[in-house]
């Protein structure tokens, strides 16, 4: 099975699960209300212990001043700032992008040579023959992917209506094709007797026989070898799943859609919010969304609470009709291509936990080392509702909680003077300026500002950045499209257009015959036109795709044009996570596509991004480049000491509550799901019966309505846990915690990078922690080896 390349498009679950008030009208989930709060106050401290411990703010050997300014200067008077109305280059310098009308001739030219990929594979017969076999594979894929990936971003993110349909027709094309290749026994076939061959694999590399056995899984999974009938009725599921599934995330609602109520039981909700929500003597909040949020936070009556409570937990009828709909189709489809459950189907496909009794075990653990912790928060808050009401007997209820999570984070702001704000230390460009030294400091590659050719890229806001080795040599493009404009998605992302492979000589040859045909773009070379026109490197006679990377924000602008662009500390962060999934792709330089980059295990993907987050509130990370924008002064850390304390007060509440929607994920893709008994709201009660230690929800909700992750995710969700655990051991024996500027250390970057990052998918995931952890009871990867990582827990 040819996949689409989707997993290259990382819209992160960070963006998923917080809340970000960029601007009026954008919410964005997060994963307890409280999270909202925590960026409104900035809280700031005037010690001299808090001042940055040491000076790093000028790169130690390259200028980088320009990269700043890119970014940070007024828009009139920034480097490259003009965007060119001369004849287009090509969209990423693809020289077939030109205009709209050229997505559709690389989608045909792409075709092509894949259909001549396809003849070849399937008239093997010889030795040499099965031995190019997977590099044909990879050659096929990456053909597809190439059309694949940049239509799916251009349609996502191009300003121009345009170029968005003409990418839609190329996607939709390139796709046909491909779901005709997923139905052909004989590629199957092919790859079986090759695989079948001691004098075939064994010329292979590490990198050809993992492939190898991704792409044989994929044709499993993909149920090509059934019958013709079952393998009929394995496309019907598939289609029925995703329209189902789209169904039931675009129609997520609640039973009761608004809670109206006399205004004085709204006692406590923040004025402005009343004042808007007040019609005469009563007030409305819709059941779902930020009010609902606010007034669990702020209202003081206990009755209100609950019944906002009840009617935002409440999922309608319909909505619980069509989740259970795709949880049993999936069930069906999984049983079809000869698996137990769907879970046990989904974790066979490029994840570390290889079993659904393996994600358990890692759960199981991380919950027994977060027990005394959400215990104590528990415990806290009890206690604070006993003294508010001055009651010794009272219980905490599930419609407390965020309420006395608030009063007591209130309690910790109104500590801290609020004498300056944290976002003057981080202008856009002095951020990028700091991930530029990181990355010299960690890996010995910085980011340098490049000026772009007309038409190659999208918008004016679009910067390119070349990411640039120690020796001068180029290893990668990234351009940053990073400020808010109406109509573009507000989810962070990372795309990869293009995927890091080798391009052999008779590649070169076939496109060379080509240049002079019909519909060709001009090309200097045929090494050019082997690429398309985009950036190749050469090493040891070696051609080389360039991993080509977009990365897409939705920062607010500034409008006066004598300040930059500031971003909020979680801002900051975002950004960080973002570059963690960039430089993935930057150092994973793999001579096969399928495993390049991100394209590695599900579950250890978001590892580089989430250890990023840990560099952006480091202390010496700091100190690399957070000064005034106006006054120049450095950073207090005490700014970032203090927010970071309120905003992980009850890491252990949050931390229990994405373990119980992992297990309830779980168990809606366990083999029981088939069962005509199933209840889906029965089951999450029965979860949270057995596993929450907090006080449990009402046995009329059904919450699992508003699960939207359960369409994206199935059975995969425990990956966020997974990787936040990981990242946080990493941190703490890698870079030990930032202790004495371990975290700027080129002998960690180099470990993490020549242990981890580099291999991409290319190597087993658990070999590539075992040695950057240097503990071999990972190596197995097995349950047990589940079980010692959640044993590791998230708090160290």
């Amino acid at each position: 099975m040819l996949n689409s390349g989707g997993s290259r498009l990382r819209v992160c679950t960070r963006c998923c699960r917080r809340v970000i008030k960029a601007r009026p009208g954008h919410v964005r989930w997060e994963s307890t209300a409280a999270a909202a709060v925590n960026d409104a106050a900035a809280p700031a401290s005037g010690s001299d212990s808090a001042k940055l411990p040491i000076d790093h703010f000028t790169s130690s050997r390259h200028d980088d001043a320009l990269l700043r300014e890119l970014f940070d200067a007024p828009s009139n008077s920034r480097p490259f700032a003009n965007f060119s109305l001369k004849k287009s280059q090509g969209l990423f310098k693809n020289r077939y992008l030109t205009s709209p009308d050229g997505f559709l001739v690389f989608a045909q030219k792409s075709l092509q040579r894949a259909t001549r990929i396809v003849h070849r594979m399937l008239a093997a017969s010889t030795t040499p023959e099965y031995q190019r076999l997977i590099r044909d594979l990879d050659r096929l894929s990456d053909l597809l992917c190439r059309v694949l990936d940049m239509s799916d971003f251009v349609r996502m993110t191009h300003p121009d209506v345009r170029f968005q349909q003409a990418a839609a027709d190329a996607w939709s094309m390139v796709y046909q094709y491909m779901n005709q290749l997923n139905t052909m026994t004989g590629l199957s076939d092919q790859l079986g007797e090759a695989m079948s061959r001691p004098e075939v694999t064994s010329t292979w590399s590490e990198e050809e026989r993992t492939v190898a056995e991704l792409l044989k899984l994929d044709f499993m999974k993909s149920a090509v070898n059934l019958p013709k009938a079952a393998r009929d009725r394995f496309v019907e599921l598939s289609s029925r799943i995703s329209d189902v599934g789209s169904a039931f995330v675009q129609g997520m609602e609640p039973e009761r859609k608004e809670v109206t109520l006399p205004a004085h039981r709204f006692y406590g909700l923040y004025p402005g919010l009343a004042a808007q929500l007040k019609i005469r003597s009563n007030i409305t909040i819709p059941t779902t969304g930020s009010e609902a949020a606010a007034a669990l936070q702020s209202v003081y009556d206990e009755e209100t609470r609950k019944e906002i409570y009840l009617a935002q937990r409440t999922a309608s009828s319909r909505t619980i009709r069509l989740l259970e709909t795709m949880l049993k189709l999936r069930a069906e489809l999984a049983n079809l291509a000869g698996f137990e459950s769907h879970g046990h189907m989904a974790l066979k496909d490029r994840m570390m936990a290889k079993s659904p009794a393996s994600v358990m075990q890692f759960l199981l653990a991380l919950r027994h080392h977060n027990a005394p912790i959400i215990q104590q928060e528990l415990n806290e808050l009890t206690q604070k509702k006993r003294e508010r009401l001055a009651m010794q007997d009272a219980t905490l209820q599930a419609w407390d909680r965020d309420f006395y999570m608030e009063r007591i984070r209130a309690e910790m702001r109104s500590r801290v003077r609020f004498d300056d704000h944290l976002t003057a230390y981080f202008s856009v460009g002095t951020v990028i300026q700091g991930l530029s030294r990181l990355f010299d400091r960690l890996y010995g590659i910085r980011l340098v500002p490049r000026e772009t050719l007309p038409g190659e890229t999208w918008h004016p806001d679009v910067k390119r950045l070349d990411v640039v080795s120690d020796n001068g040599g180029q290893v990668a493009v990234l351009y940053c499209d990073l400020f808010y404009r109406p109509q573009k998605s507000p989810n962070p992302a990372h795309f990869t257009v293009r995927c890091s492979r080798e391009i052999l000589p008779d590649e070169i040859d076939e496109v060379g015959a080509d240049l002079n045909g019909p519909d060709m773009p001009a090309f200097e070379s045929a090494e050019q036109a082997a690429n398309d026109g985009m950036e190749t490197s050469s090493q040891d006679g070696s051609l080389k795709q360039l991993p080509t990377i977009a990365l897409v924000c939705d920062f607010p602008k500034n409008d006066n044009a004598r300040e930059p662009a500031l971003l909020s500390l979680y801002s900051v962060e975002t950004l960080f996570h973002e570059m963690g999934h960039a430089i993935h792709s930057i150092l994973a330089r793999t001579s096969f596509q399928n495993v390049s980059g991100t394209r590695c295990a599900t579950d250890f993907a978001e590892l580089p991004s989430t250890l990023m987050e840990h560099f952006a509130v480091d202390r010496t990370v700091l100190s690399l480049f957070a000064r005034h924008w106006k006054t120049d002064k450095p950073l207090p850390y005490d700014l970032v000491a203090e927010r970071m304390r309120v905003s992980k007060r009850f890491e252990g509440i949050d931390t229990e509550h994405q373990i119980l929607l992992a297990m309830v994920d779980q168990a809606y893709h366990a083999p029981e799901v088939a069962d005509r008994s199933f209840d889906s709201t029965a089951t999450f009660h029965d979860i949270q019966r057995r596993y929450a230690h907090g006080p449990h929800d009402p046995p009329q909700t059904r919450w699992q309505g508003f699960f939207g992750h359960l369409h994206s995710y199935g059975s995969t969700y425990y990956s966020y846990l997974f990787d936040r655990v990981l990242a946080e051991r990493v941190w703490r024996v890698v870079f030990r915690a930032g202790q004495d500027g371990a975290a700027v250390g080129r002998d960690n970057g180099e470990r993490l990078k020549e242990r981890l990052l580099k291999w991409g998918g290319g190597r087993d995931p658990w070999t590539c922690l075992a040695d950057t952890l240097e503990d071999e009871r990972l190596a197995p990867g097995n349950e047990k080896s589940m079980a010692l990582v959640g044993s590791w827990g998230i708090r160290g």
